[in-house]
């Protein structure tokens, strides 16, 4: 596996698509469809995304309404167990025609399962210079297949009425403050049914990757747990998060029965005012505008780093959208599909809505500020930045944030849990070096300080 690091943002936009010509047709698919003349093809699109649910079944009725191609697209939003869902379904072969790939390892998982068909030989000249190729994002072995719609910014979200309740003029910078901060908001709001922090820890990684990481990233840390430099696992970055983690939850500042937590049973109750703060991506302003109107208010800013120092840079996550099924023998069908929700006049409304961040340089360039309560706190800013791919490998045992998040539950000693996840994951390192499946090259000279502001505007 390469690794790539973007550390301008014009460099980001400056990326082409190593792809051969574009707009064939698979006539083979098509033939295998099994659809006679005159039928409806009907393709099924998978998403994981609820925050812009509403929007995209309106575009995909709109589709359904006036493609002249006599396809109609099923929408089906899975958001809980996504992954496993989608094992199942190649497993069963049952697999959508299309389906949601997300950021980071998990495209990188899917590609490597085989799940996702190279698109180069349907894109046109026009969309290999639109659309920025990423390599371990959207491009693997020189092909392409998924196209960047938005990016995704973090940051610590907060109840501003809970906060003036308690006197806090501030959101916290540090862990420290964090920890003192959920314990007041509490004090003030336990009567009413309302605590200082909550985490949808139902799925561990899923809690950990919207706020360890982007703490971790900020103070200087691999939000993954590889440190580039010596191209190792080391998770002794999580340390001190992970301890102040477990001291809200000891100092009962959680929301209660956070452990059985999704995300959108926490962002139903932070609407509600019974959640002082928490950490998520930029996604949550529209889900505070349709999904789960706010009776609070609310704002965000930048999480709070481990001592207050920023040494990184907020990792922006993006790259990819939508990709075709492998098995899916309604290709052309799909691209179609695919083709028309990557059409300017969806991309555009969608970044200006306030669904996401756009990443697409001519999307970029003639956009508005997206006009919606609370994305200005989310907007890139100087701080946020790409991080390079870390290597994706198959760990034997619990995960770092199923280990960790069971240190928060029962105690223990953290110094030994960390020393195992460390030992566990170098040996899955080693053993996916041995066999070829991944290359690394330690990097000394790696400075996570260079890639700030690489979407800032």
């Amino acid at each position: 596996m390469k690794k790539t690091a973007v550390t301008a943002m014009g460099l980001v936009l400056s990326m082409s698509l190593a792809a051969c010509g574009g707009g064939a047709t698979d006539t083979k698919n098509s033939a295998a469809s099994g659809t006679k003349p005159g039928e409806k093809t009907k393709i099924t699109y998978w998403t994981l995304d609820r925050h812009d649910a509403d929007y995209i079944k309106e575009m995909i009725e709109k589709f359904n309404s006036t493609n002249k191609d006599n396809i109609e697209v099923e929408l089906v939003v899975k958001a809980d167990d996504y992954a496993q869902a989608l094992d199942l379904a190649f497993a069963a072969a049952q697999a959508p025609d299309v389906f949601r790939v997300k950021e980071g390892s998990a495209i990188q998982t899917f590609y490597k399962k085989g799940y996702m068909a190279p698109i180069d030989g349907y894109l046109t000249d026009e969309q290999k210079k639109k659309f920025p190729a990423m390599p371990d994002q959207n491009q693997f072995d020189g092909k392409m297949y998924s196209l960047p719609n938005y990016g995704s910014t973090m940051r610590l979200v907060y109840n501003k009425d809970l906060f003036d309740k308690a006197g806090i003029t501030k959101p916290p910078t540090t862990l420290a403050e964090m920890v003192d901060t959920a314990k007041k908001l509490t004090a003030v709001g336990k009567a009413t049914g309302a605590y200082g922090f909550a985490l949808p820890f139902k799925n561990p990684a899923g809690a950990w990757n919207r706020s360890a990481r982007v703490i971790a990233e900020l103070s200087g840390y691999g939000g993954f747990g590889y440190d580039f430099k010596t191209a190792r696992y080391d998770m002794s970055g999580f340390k001190e998060i992970t301890k102040a983690f477990k001291q809200m939850r000891d100092d009962g500042s959680t929301l209660p029965g956070m452990e059985a937590l999704d995300i959108d049973p926490l962002r139903a109750q932070f609407a509600e005012g019974k959640i002082g703060m928490y950490l998520s991506y930029s996604s949550e302003p529209g889900v505070y505008k349709s999904q789960f109107p706010a009776k609070i208010n609310w704002s965000s800013a930048p999480a709070p780093t481990i001592d207050g120092n920023i040494k990184g840079a907020s990792g922006f996550l993006g790259g990819q959208w939508l990709a075709i099924s492998k098995d899916s023998k309604k290709k052309d069908a799909a691209w179609k599909f695919i083709s028309y929700m990557y059409g300017d006049d969806i991309l555009q409304p969608y970044h200006e809505k306030g669904y996401g961040i756009s990443m697409v340089p001519t999307i970029i360039s003639k956009a508005k500020k997206p006009e919606i309560n609370g994305i200005e706190g989310f907007l890139p800013n100087k701080y946020d930045g790409v991080w390079p791919t870390p290597p994706n490998v198959n760990v034997q045992g619990a995960k770092a944030e199923d280990a960790l998040w069971r240190y928060i539950l029962e105690g223990g000693d953290l110094d030994k849990v960390i020393a195992d996840i460390n030992k566990r994951y170098n040996d899955a390192l080693d053993k996916a070096i041995s066999s070829g499946d991944v290359k690394v090259t330690p990097d000394p000279s790696f400075d996570p300080a260079k890639m700030q502001g690489s979407f800032a505007k």
